[in-house]
Parts: structure tokens; sequence; C-alpha cells
């Protein structure tokens, strides 16, 4: 008899119903009793479990009572209507056999466990029903990337993880080497044109320039793939590596990128909403209250467009005392996305931001100071993803690149992009675990990737 999945239980089970069924899985839960048991069964392809039941006319009662939770079993029986409350079918056991067994300190228990305790349990820790539904919605919503995208007939890049060209300028780039690193450290020394590559190389921060390669010769790409940021914040919103969805579109202005962001965050959450029911029920009611709520409430509404300049003047007006005082000129803070938020009541494209705010130097200098850019500011969670306008004019970039104090030699190619054909051309960066963040209303960044990176921590 061939084994099946519980995804293809649940997909049919009016069909199976009544007959034999072969299944291949984990305990969950164990409950026993003097003439029969309960076992609550998973195998992971599915967000729901299922309620194995077995009694005392099985030949291996005893050993099958022994089974600790966590263990791996295989189990023949049949599909019933469930005789007790809670689940709708469940399945009467005729054979169960141990394939793996589970040793007493098996940390992973049916009880609440905290999600600090869990993170030292990383790769235990997706066994749980939180981190099953939170890494099942995080699959669906990759898919639903790729969907979005490949649906408008954008191109879909791979963009290097090798760069020698800092793409955010703020110097927050692993530096790779081939290099004896006790050397180093004795010579204080590292020898550029010994390096693999000839030159200081690290792990990219975004696949922006090379996705404006691709746009000036697709029109319209995407990238979505792993970036590094050797940032040493300890905050809930940043890790050391993540992975970024990054358009790049030509022939598109802010208003148009925009346009595409408000489509893209829609569709998403839409299609993630459709095909995982049962996880964001858990979640709404285990993590978040009110989730789904939230969500419907993103898609059904047209997101705000307000100017930096209006958000500050709404700040410098509300009738409450904030800690850190909204001066026009200034960033701002997490209190002050919140209260914008909370003012227009959705999603809020804070746009047009001072240049020397938003020093991103590919961004499109406007006459009056600011530049063509707007942050997607989600309420509860704030920043979600920055986009703009890039710079076409040559002359622009260059003067601005050389007050940055920046080596014009590693970006040449990317100004030259100015030179040979360009357009107006726009693109934004999502971090995708800040979206999985927001959807499954975790509150940490660090539980919304399998086996996260911070400072001080790479475990696994």
């Amino acid at each position: 008899m061939d084994y099946i999945y519980l995804s293809d239980l649940f997909s049919n089970v009016i069909e199976l119903k009544g007959k034999d069924i072969k299944l291949k899985g984990w305990i969950k839960n164990h409950r026993k009793q003097k003439e029969f048991g309960f076992i609550y069964f998973s195998d992971g392809t599915c967000f729901k479990q299922l309620q194995l039941v077995y009694d005392k006319e099985l030949k291996n009662f005893e050993e099958i009572q022994k089974i600790k939770i966590g263990s791996a079993i295989e189990v023949i029986g049949e599909l019933i209507e469930s005789q007790g409350g809670g689940q709708e079918y469940e399945l009467k056991v005729k054979e169960l056999k141990l394939h793996g067994d589970c040793t007493d300190d098996y940390p992973i228990q049916p009880k609440q466990h905290s999600m600090e305790f869990l993170r030292e349990q990383s790769y235990l820790r997706l066994r749980t029903n939180t981190f099953q539904a939170v890494f099942r919605i995080r699959s669906v919503a990759s898919m639903a990337i790729h969907e979005f995208f490949q649906s408008r007939g954008f191109i879909y890049a791979h963009t290097p993880i090798f760069t020698a060209s800092d793409c955010e300028g703020a110097g927050e780039m692993f530096r790779v080497t081939t290099q004896d690193l006790n050397k180093i450290v004795k010579t204080g020394k590292v020898e550029n044109e010994k390096e693999y590559f000839g030159k200081p190389v690290g792990l990219t921060v975004s696949g922006q320039f090379e996705g404006e390669a691709f746009a000036q010769a697709f029109s319209k790409i995407y990238t979505f793939g792993p970036t590094f940021r050797a940032d040493p914040s300890h905050t809930p919103l940043h890790i050391a590596e993540f992975w970024q969805i990054e358009p790049e579109v030509a022939f598109c202005d802010l208003e148009g990128i925009m346009d595409i962001s408000e489509d893209f965050m829609k569709f998403i959450i839409k299609y993630t909403l459709d095909r995982c029911p049962d996880e964001f029920k858990f979640l709404d009611k285990f993590v978040e209250n009110g989730l789904i709520e939230k969500l419907i409430k993103v898609i059904s509404n047209k997101f705000v467009r307000a100017t930096y300049k209006e958000c500050i003047e709404i700040l410098q007006k509300a009738d409450i005392k904030f800690q850190f005082k909204p001066e026009y000129g200034e960033d701002l803070a997490k209190e002050h996305e919140r209260y914008i938020t909370d003012y227009f009541k959705c999603p809020v494209f804070i746009t047009y931001w001072p240049q020397k705010v938003k020093k991103c130097f590919y961004m499109k200098q406007m006459d009056d100071g600011t530049v063509a850019n707007a942050d997607l500011e989600m309420p509860g969670i704030g920043e979600t993803y920055g986009m703009s306008q890039r710079e076409d004019d040559f002359d622009k970039l260059d003067k601005y690149i050389t007050e940055l104090g920046m080596d014009k030699s590693e970006y040449i190619w990317y100004m030259n992009l100015r030179k040979y054909g360009t357009t107006t051309h726009s693109g934004f960066g999502m971090g995708f675990e800040r979206l999985i963040m927001y959807m499954t209303g975790m509150t940490n960044i660090r539980d919304v990737i399998a086996f996260p990176r911070t400072p001080g921590n790479c475990l696994y």
C-alpha cells in the first residue's frame, strides 16, 4: 500500500472515508488511556493535523503506549467520521510502526513556549504550530511574488552575491577575502592585489544596480534573493542576512512605481490569504487578534500619498507631545510613522523627502532640494519598504558621487547607463521578512526567517 500525504487526505476526505490508508509523519501529542489512546499526527504537508485513535485490540498496544511525542511513525488505518468533538474525521488505527524514536529530553512539548526559548531551538521550532503557520505563509508569499511579476511580463533577473560596490553608500558590506586571516591579524594589512578578484569585494546589500542594467534592456525586471548587511543593530527589525524583492522599471516615474508597489502589496496579501486560511485563522487567534481584518483593510483601501512636507506639518499640528520633536529636514521617528498611519487610517506613501535626509545618491534630484522617492508606511509596523525614481542625469549623478566622497571608479559602469540610451526609470526594494512580519503579526524579524543571522549569532 502506498502512503499518502495529509494534504491529499484532507483534499479528498469524501472519497477516502471508509477506506484504509497509510500515513507517515510525526506525533504532535499523545494522550494515553488504559484501554485506548489518541495521537495528534502531522506530516507537515498542510497545517491541519489528524487524530489517530487506537485501542488495546492492537497486538503492539503496549509498545504504542510508550511512543513519545516527536517520534516519527508509520500508520495504517480506516478514515472515519470522528466520534468526538474538535475534528470532523479521524483515523482508526489498524497498524502502527515506529520509524524514529524521540528521547525524553525533546524540547518541543505540547505546551506554550516563549519566543525566546524557541529561538534557541531554531532547528526544532519549525515543528510548532506557530512556525508551521509562519513558514507556510512565507512559502506561499514567495510564490505570489513570482506570480505577480511573471503575470505582468517582468523578467526575473539573478543578480550577483559578490560585488565591489556598496549600493547604499553606507559601508555596511560584509568583506570577503581568500587571504590568510591569521596573517592579516598579525600585520594589520590586507593586500588587495592578492585578493581572489584582485580588489576588495563584499556580499551584496542590494541587486538594484544590476537590476537597472537589466531594465535598460528588458524594460521591466525583478530580483528576489538574499542580501546582506553588516549592521550591528540589535533591534527586532534588523538581521544580517535577509531576502529582498527589487523590481526595476524603465520608462516609469515615481507615480508609476508607487502604482506598481501598491498593486504588488495587495496582490501578495490576497493571494496568501486565499491559500492559507487555516494558518491565518490560527495566527489571528494566538498571535495578533484582528490580523485577518487588518489585512483585508489593506486590500480594500486606496493607499494615501502625502509629501514629507505635508507629514511634517501634520505632526507639528498634532495635539500630542512626541518624544522627538518633528522638524523639517530631520528623519521621522517610529512614533511619527505610527501617528501618520493612524491619522490617515491606512497605508501611506510619504513622498519627496529632502535630499539631505535621504542621502542615497541614485535618487532623482528635484529642483526644490527634495528627491523623487517614497517610503511606504504600514499601520502597526511603520516603514515597510522604499522606492524612488532613479537619477537619469549623468552630470547630477557625477556631481553628487563626488560630493559624497565615493570611489567613482567603482560606479563608472553604473553612471554610463545614463550615457547610453537612458530612460526615466524607477524601482523599489522590499525586505521580504518585513512583509512577512506584517502579514503574520510576528513582532520580531528573527521569527520569520528560519535561521536568523544577527550580531554575535550564527547558529546552524
